[in-house]
Protein backbone atom coordinates (compact mmCIF):
# COMPACT_ATOMS: atom_id res chain seq x y z
CA UNK A 1 0.00 0.00 0.00
CA UNK A 2 1.01 3.03 -0.56
CA UNK A 3 0.54 6.27 1.90
CA UNK A 4 1.39 9.80 2.07
CA UNK A 5 5.43 10.28 1.24
CA UNK A 6 6.11 13.11 4.35
CA UNK A 7 5.51 11.80 7.93
CA UNK A 8 3.09 13.61 9.79
CA UNK A 9 4.54 16.00 12.62
CA UNK A 10 1.48 15.26 14.61
CA UNK A 11 2.19 14.10 18.29
CA UNK A 12 0.53 11.02 17.57
CA UNK A 13 2.24 10.61 14.14
CA UNK A 14 3.06 7.30 14.94
CA UNK A 15 -0.70 6.25 15.26
CA UNK A 16 -1.65 7.96 12.40
CA UNK A 17 1.47 6.06 10.41
CA UNK A 18 -0.31 3.13 11.31
CA UNK A 19 -3.64 3.80 10.38
CA UNK A 20 -3.02 4.97 7.28
CA UNK A 21 -0.91 1.90 7.11
CA UNK A 22 -4.11 -0.11 7.46
CA UNK A 23 -3.73 -0.02 11.53
CA UNK A 24 -6.23 0.86 14.43
CA UNK A 25 -6.22 3.36 17.21
CA UNK A 26 -5.17 0.08 19.27
CA UNK A 27 -1.82 -1.61 18.50
CA UNK A 28 -2.39 -5.27 17.81
CA UNK A 29 -1.22 -7.79 19.95
CA UNK A 30 -3.19 -11.07 21.42
CA UNK A 31 -4.05 -9.96 25.07
CA UNK A 32 -5.65 -6.86 23.31
CA UNK A 33 -7.32 -9.32 21.03
CA UNK A 34 -9.16 -11.12 23.94
CA UNK A 35 -9.78 -7.83 25.93
CA UNK A 36 -11.71 -6.06 23.22
CA UNK A 37 -13.61 -9.45 22.26
CA UNK A 38 -14.63 -10.93 25.47
CA UNK A 39 -15.70 -7.73 26.98
CA UNK A 40 -17.85 -6.51 23.64
CA UNK A 41 -19.31 -9.81 23.91
CA UNK A 42 -20.39 -9.21 27.70
CA UNK A 43 -21.20 -5.33 26.33
CA UNK A 44 -23.45 -6.99 23.37
CA UNK A 45 -25.64 -8.72 26.28
CA UNK A 46 -26.18 -5.95 28.20
CA UNK A 47 -26.39 -3.26 25.40
CA UNK A 48 -29.25 -5.91 24.32
CA UNK A 49 -30.88 -5.23 27.72
CA UNK A 50 -30.33 -1.77 27.62
CA UNK A 51 -32.46 -1.20 24.36
CA UNK A 52 -35.22 -3.18 24.86
CA UNK A 53 -36.07 -1.20 28.11
CA UNK A 54 -35.27 2.16 26.13
CA UNK A 55 -37.64 1.31 23.34
CA UNK A 56 -40.31 0.28 25.93
CA UNK A 57 -40.02 3.56 28.01
CA UNK A 58 -40.56 5.16 24.73
CA UNK A 59 -43.04 3.21 23.55
CA UNK A 60 -45.16 2.28 26.95
CA UNK A 61 -44.09 5.25 28.79
CA UNK A 62 -44.88 8.50 26.64
CA UNK A 63 -45.93 11.11 29.31
CA UNK A 64 -46.50 9.02 32.22
CA UNK A 65 -44.79 11.94 34.57
CA UNK A 66 -44.34 9.48 37.50
CA UNK A 67 -43.01 6.13 36.23
CA UNK A 68 -42.41 4.61 39.05
CA UNK A 69 -42.31 0.57 36.96
CA UNK A 70 -40.72 1.88 33.93
CA UNK A 71 -37.44 -1.16 34.62
CA UNK A 72 -39.83 -3.49 34.58
CA UNK A 73 -40.41 -3.56 31.09
CA UNK A 74 -44.10 -4.17 31.36
CA UNK A 75 -43.87 -7.50 33.80
CA UNK A 76 -44.37 -6.33 37.64
CA UNK A 77 -44.21 -9.43 39.97
CA UNK A 78 -43.16 -9.35 43.59
CA UNK A 79 -40.28 -11.35 43.21
CA UNK A 80 -39.17 -8.88 39.96
CA UNK A 81 -39.92 -5.94 42.77
CA UNK A 82 -37.87 -7.42 45.70
CA UNK A 83 -34.63 -8.29 43.11
CA UNK A 84 -35.09 -4.61 41.98
CA UNK A 85 -34.38 -3.46 45.61
CA UNK A 86 -32.43 -5.55 45.93
CA UNK A 87 -30.07 -4.24 43.24
CA UNK A 88 -30.03 -7.80 41.74
CA UNK A 89 -31.00 -6.64 38.16
CA UNK A 90 -29.42 -4.79 35.16
CA UNK A 91 -28.85 -1.12 36.32
CA UNK A 92 -30.99 0.78 33.37
CA UNK A 93 -30.23 4.19 35.22
CA UNK A 94 -26.42 3.97 32.63
CA UNK A 95 -28.58 3.44 29.53
CA UNK A 96 -30.39 6.88 30.79
CA UNK A 97 -27.50 8.57 31.87
CA UNK A 98 -26.43 7.67 28.20
CA UNK A 99 -29.56 9.14 26.82
CA UNK A 100 -29.64 12.35 29.07
CA UNK A 101 -26.02 13.22 27.74
CA UNK A 102 -26.58 11.98 24.04
CA UNK A 103 -29.85 14.66 24.51
CA UNK A 104 -27.80 17.90 26.36
CA UNK A 105 -25.07 17.71 23.81
CA UNK A 106 -27.19 17.51 20.52
CA UNK A 107 -25.75 17.01 17.18
CA UNK A 108 -27.06 15.30 14.08
CA UNK A 109 -30.20 15.10 12.00
CA UNK A 110 -32.01 13.84 14.90
CA UNK A 111 -31.26 17.31 17.14
CA UNK A 112 -31.80 19.52 14.26
CA UNK A 113 -35.76 17.35 13.62
CA UNK A 114 -36.74 18.29 17.54
CA UNK A 115 -36.64 21.79 17.10
CA UNK A 116 -38.01 21.66 13.46
CA UNK A 117 -41.81 23.21 13.30
CA UNK A 118 -42.68 19.51 11.82
CA UNK A 119 -42.04 17.79 14.97
CA UNK A 120 -43.76 20.71 17.27
CA UNK A 121 -46.58 19.73 15.38
CA UNK A 122 -46.68 16.35 15.24
CA UNK A 123 -45.79 16.20 19.16
CA UNK A 124 -48.28 18.74 20.30
CA UNK A 125 -51.20 16.56 18.41
CA UNK A 126 -49.63 13.28 20.52
CA UNK A 127 -49.38 15.45 23.40
CA UNK A 128 -53.52 16.66 23.06
CA UNK A 129 -54.60 12.94 22.58
CA UNK A 130 -52.78 11.73 25.37
CA UNK A 131 -53.77 14.48 28.25
CA UNK A 132 -57.61 14.70 26.78
CA UNK A 133 -59.74 14.33 29.76
CA UNK A 134 -56.89 14.85 32.40
CA UNK A 135 -57.49 18.53 34.22
CA UNK A 136 -54.56 18.51 36.11
CA UNK A 137 -52.07 17.52 33.40
CA UNK A 138 -53.61 20.27 30.96
CA UNK A 139 -53.97 23.05 32.97
CA UNK A 140 -49.56 22.02 33.56
CA UNK A 141 -49.34 22.08 30.24
CA UNK A 142 -51.42 25.87 29.73
CA UNK A 143 -49.11 27.19 32.29
CA UNK A 144 -45.74 25.59 31.04
CA UNK A 145 -46.36 25.30 27.36
CA UNK A 146 -42.99 23.65 27.04
CA UNK A 147 -43.00 21.39 29.42
CA UNK A 148 -44.41 18.23 27.72
CA UNK A 149 -42.88 18.85 24.43
CA UNK A 150 -39.44 18.61 26.02
CA UNK A 151 -40.95 15.26 27.65
CA UNK A 152 -41.93 14.51 24.03
CA UNK A 153 -38.57 15.15 22.64
CA UNK A 154 -36.75 13.12 25.41
CA UNK A 155 -38.90 9.63 24.54
CA UNK A 156 -37.47 10.62 20.87
CA UNK A 157 -33.89 10.33 22.25
CA UNK A 158 -35.11 6.99 24.48
CA UNK A 159 -36.45 5.60 21.37
CA UNK A 160 -33.49 6.65 18.87
CA UNK A 161 -30.80 5.41 21.27
CA UNK A 162 -32.65 2.07 22.09
CA UNK A 163 -32.98 1.62 17.78
CA UNK A 164 -29.27 2.45 17.94
CA UNK A 165 -28.07 -0.35 20.58
CA UNK A 166 -30.26 -3.02 19.05
CA UNK A 167 -28.00 -2.66 15.74
CA UNK A 168 -24.73 -2.58 18.00
CA UNK A 169 -25.57 -5.37 20.44
CA UNK A 170 -26.51 -7.76 17.79
CA UNK A 171 -23.10 -6.11 16.11
CA UNK A 172 -20.95 -7.54 18.73
CA UNK A 173 -23.00 -10.73 19.61
CA UNK A 174 -21.84 -11.63 15.79
CA UNK A 175 -17.97 -10.75 16.30
CA UNK A 176 -17.86 -12.79 19.48
CA UNK A 177 -19.67 -15.51 17.57
CA UNK A 178 -16.89 -15.35 14.90
CA UNK A 179 -14.37 -14.95 17.12
CA UNK A 180 -15.46 -18.46 18.26
CA UNK A 181 -15.14 -19.42 14.69
CA UNK A 182 -12.06 -18.16 14.31
CA UNK A 183 -12.84 -15.69 11.89
CA UNK A 184 -11.59 -12.61 14.19
CA UNK A 185 -7.72 -13.02 14.76
CA UNK A 186 -7.00 -9.93 15.00
CA UNK A 187 -7.72 -6.15 16.23
CA UNK A 188 -8.08 -5.32 12.45
CA UNK A 189 -10.66 -8.07 11.60
CA UNK A 190 -12.24 -6.21 15.24
CA UNK A 191 -12.14 -2.98 13.23
CA UNK A 192 -13.28 -4.42 9.92
CA UNK A 193 -16.77 -6.39 11.44
CA UNK A 194 -17.41 -2.71 13.46
CA UNK A 195 -17.24 -1.01 10.22
CA UNK A 196 -18.94 -2.96 7.99
CA UNK A 197 -21.65 -3.31 10.87
CA UNK A 198 -21.95 0.73 10.88
CA UNK A 199 -21.57 0.91 6.83
CA UNK A 200 -23.91 -1.94 5.66
CA UNK A 201 -26.91 -0.14 8.90
CA UNK A 202 -26.02 3.25 7.75
CA UNK A 203 -28.85 4.14 5.96
CA UNK A 204 -31.40 2.28 8.05
CA UNK A 205 -34.56 4.69 9.28
CA UNK A 206 -34.86 6.15 12.72
CA UNK A 207 -38.57 6.21 13.41
CA UNK A 208 -40.37 6.69 16.48
CA UNK A 209 -44.45 6.42 16.90
CA UNK A 210 -46.34 5.99 19.62
CA UNK A 211 -49.93 4.52 20.23
CA UNK A 212 -52.49 6.94 22.12
CA UNK A 213 -55.74 4.30 22.00
CA UNK A 214 -56.41 3.20 18.92
CA UNK A 215 -54.32 5.72 16.76
CA UNK A 216 -50.93 5.43 15.87
CA UNK A 217 -48.85 8.66 15.88
CA UNK A 218 -45.66 8.97 14.00
CA UNK A 219 -43.31 11.39 15.82
CA UNK A 220 -41.01 10.60 14.19
CA UNK A 221 -41.88 9.42 10.84
CA UNK A 222 -39.24 7.98 7.94
CA UNK A 223 -39.94 10.59 5.50
CA UNK A 224 -37.86 13.13 8.67
CA UNK A 225 -34.97 11.36 6.62
CA UNK A 226 -33.67 10.10 10.25
CA UNK A 227 -30.55 7.72 9.53
CA UNK A 228 -28.52 5.26 12.23
CA UNK A 229 -25.45 6.34 11.23
CA UNK A 230 -25.44 10.07 10.49
CA UNK A 231 -28.55 10.66 12.94
CA UNK A 232 -27.30 8.12 15.90
CA UNK A 233 -24.09 6.76 15.79
CA UNK A 234 -22.29 10.00 15.31
CA UNK A 235 -23.94 12.15 17.39
CA UNK A 236 -23.52 9.40 20.06
CA UNK A 237 -19.61 8.91 19.56
CA UNK A 238 -19.16 12.64 20.11
CA UNK A 239 -21.55 12.83 23.35
CA UNK A 240 -21.06 9.18 25.04
CA UNK A 241 -17.15 9.07 23.93
CA UNK A 242 -15.70 12.15 23.97
CA UNK A 243 -17.81 14.68 25.93
CA UNK A 244 -20.43 13.17 28.54
CA UNK A 245 -20.70 15.13 31.90
CA UNK A 246 -18.40 15.63 34.82
CA UNK A 247 -18.82 13.10 37.57
CA UNK A 248 -20.10 14.03 40.38
CA UNK A 249 -18.01 13.15 43.19
CA UNK A 250 -15.55 13.56 41.57
CA UNK A 251 -15.51 17.49 40.48
CA UNK A 252 -16.51 20.64 42.08
CA UNK A 253 -19.59 21.57 40.07
CA UNK A 254 -19.25 25.12 41.70
CA UNK A 255 -18.67 27.41 39.19
CA UNK A 256 -16.15 29.63 41.42
CA UNK A 257 -13.88 26.70 41.34
CA UNK A 258 -13.44 26.51 37.64
CA UNK A 259 -13.14 22.57 37.44
CA UNK A 260 -15.71 22.03 34.78
CA UNK A 261 -14.68 23.60 31.59
CA UNK A 262 -17.22 27.04 31.20
CA UNK A 263 -17.63 26.53 26.92
CA UNK A 264 -19.78 22.39 26.81
CA UNK A 265 -17.34 21.86 23.50
CA UNK A 266 -14.30 21.75 25.84
CA UNK A 267 -16.02 18.62 28.07
CA UNK A 268 -13.66 15.51 27.94
CA UNK A 269 -15.18 13.21 30.40
CA UNK A 270 -16.37 10.49 27.87
CA UNK A 271 -15.59 6.78 27.65
CA UNK A 272 -12.34 7.51 25.90
CA UNK A 273 -10.83 10.13 28.50
CA UNK A 274 -12.33 8.70 32.13
CA UNK A 275 -9.60 7.63 34.78
CA UNK A 276 -10.69 3.35 35.24
CA UNK A 277 -9.62 4.03 38.67
CA UNK A 278 -12.86 5.52 40.01
CA UNK A 279 -14.71 2.95 38.63
CA UNK A 280 -16.07 1.07 41.31
CA UNK A 281 -16.94 3.69 43.50
CA UNK A 282 -20.37 5.03 44.73
CA UNK A 283 -21.64 7.60 42.00
CA UNK A 284 -19.82 7.05 39.34
CA UNK A 285 -22.38 6.28 36.33
CA UNK A 286 -19.64 4.11 34.24
CA UNK A 287 -19.66 1.67 37.34
CA UNK A 288 -23.24 0.59 36.20
CA UNK A 289 -22.14 -0.69 33.10
CA UNK A 290 -19.40 -2.17 34.46
CA UNK A 291 -21.06 -4.08 36.85
CA UNK A 292 -24.05 -5.34 34.73
CA UNK A 293 -21.05 -6.97 32.48
CA UNK A 294 -19.33 -8.65 35.20
CA UNK A 295 -22.09 -11.23 35.10
CA UNK A 296 -21.29 -11.80 31.06
CA UNK A 297 -17.70 -11.59 30.83
CA UNK A 298 -16.83 -15.13 28.91
CA UNK A 299 -14.50 -17.73 30.91
CA UNK A 300 -11.28 -16.68 28.42
CA UNK A 301 -11.49 -13.25 29.70
CA UNK A 302 -12.05 -14.33 33.18
CA UNK A 303 -8.94 -16.87 33.42
CA UNK A 304 -6.76 -13.62 31.73
CA UNK A 305 -8.18 -11.17 34.59
CA UNK A 306 -7.21 -14.08 36.97
CA UNK A 307 -3.83 -14.34 35.83
CA UNK A 308 -2.97 -10.93 37.91
CA UNK A 309 -1.54 -9.56 41.20
CA UNK A 310 -4.99 -8.84 42.29
CA UNK A 311 -6.71 -11.12 40.45
CA UNK A 312 -10.94 -10.37 39.88
CA UNK A 313 -10.55 -8.47 43.40
CA UNK A 314 -10.63 -5.41 40.94
CA UNK A 315 -12.27 -6.67 38.16
CA UNK A 316 -14.60 -3.41 37.67
CA UNK A 317 -11.78 -1.44 36.73
CA UNK A 318 -10.19 -4.38 34.49
CA UNK A 319 -13.50 -4.62 32.69
CA UNK A 320 -13.51 -0.34 32.27
CA UNK A 321 -9.70 -1.06 30.69
CA UNK A 322 -10.97 -3.39 28.30
CA UNK A 323 -14.20 -1.37 27.86
CA UNK A 324 -11.55 1.44 26.99
CA UNK A 325 -9.55 -0.92 24.75
CA UNK A 326 -12.84 -2.15 22.66
CA UNK A 327 -14.04 1.68 22.29
CA UNK A 328 -10.92 2.49 20.48
CA UNK A 329 -11.19 -0.16 18.38
CA UNK A 330 -14.85 1.44 17.81
CA UNK A 331 -13.89 5.04 17.30
CA UNK A 332 -11.33 3.84 14.83
CA UNK A 333 -14.26 2.07 12.78
CA UNK A 334 -15.86 5.23 12.83
CA UNK A 335 -12.70 7.72 11.85
CA UNK A 336 -12.17 5.22 8.66
CA UNK A 337 -16.00 5.12 7.87
CA UNK A 338 -16.43 8.84 8.10
CA UNK A 339 -12.88 9.39 5.92
CA UNK A 340 -12.75 11.86 3.12
CA UNK A 341 -11.04 9.36 1.09
CA UNK A 342 -10.48 5.44 1.36
CA UNK A 343 -7.45 4.74 3.75
CA UNK A 344 -5.80 2.71 1.12
CA UNK A 345 -6.16 5.23 -1.73
CA UNK A 346 -2.85 5.81 -3.65
CA UNK A 347 -3.64 9.81 -5.08
CA UNK A 348 -1.44 11.70 -2.90
CA UNK A 349 -4.33 14.61 -3.14
CA UNK A 350 -6.66 12.36 -1.14
CA UNK A 351 -4.12 11.50 0.76
CA UNK A 352 -3.25 14.72 1.97
CA UNK A 353 -7.01 15.36 2.98
CA UNK A 354 -6.61 12.09 4.21
CA UNK A 355 -3.85 13.18 6.98
CA UNK A 356 -5.60 16.33 7.50
CA UNK A 357 -8.52 14.54 8.45
CA UNK A 358 -6.56 12.25 10.58
CA UNK A 359 -4.64 14.90 12.70
CA UNK A 360 -7.71 16.42 13.31
CA UNK A 361 -8.89 12.89 15.13
CA UNK A 362 -6.17 13.04 16.57
CA UNK A 363 -6.17 16.50 18.28
CA UNK A 364 -9.18 15.47 19.91
CA UNK A 365 -7.77 12.50 21.32
CA UNK A 366 -4.80 13.55 22.45
CA UNK A 367 -5.70 13.59 26.17
CA UNK A 368 -7.47 10.62 26.35
CA UNK A 369 -6.01 7.26 27.62
CA UNK A 370 -5.13 6.85 23.77
CA UNK A 371 -1.46 7.14 24.66
CA UNK A 372 -1.71 4.70 27.69
CA UNK A 373 -2.77 1.77 25.71
CA UNK A 374 0.09 2.13 23.21
CA UNK A 375 2.81 0.50 25.56
CA UNK A 376 0.06 -2.02 27.85
CA UNK A 377 -0.14 -5.43 26.92
CA UNK A 378 -1.71 -6.63 30.06
CA UNK A 379 -3.36 -4.85 32.69
CA UNK A 380 -0.90 -3.62 35.02
CA UNK A 381 -0.55 -4.73 38.84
Amino acid sequence: MVVASSKSTHPLAEIIDRIESGGALLPESPINLIEVVGVLKSYGVVLGAYSVNLKFIANNQFLVLFPFFKYFNGEITAQKLLKHWWHDRINYEFSEYCMKAMMWHGGGGLDTYLDSPEFVERAQEAIQARIKGNFFVSNVSKIFPNFLLEQVRMSCYYSAIGQFWTVMSEMFLELSDRYDNAEINSIQDVVDHVKAGLVNNAALPITYSVKIGDRNYDIIPESAGLKFLMDTAVPYVEAIFFKSFPFMGTISYNAQARQIPLEQERFSYGALYADPLPVGGGGIPPTLLMQDMTHYIPEYLHELYRDTLRGENDIRVKICISFQKSMFCVTTAAILGLAPHAIDTENPKEQAENRAYLEGWMDKLIESQLIRFQSIDVYPD
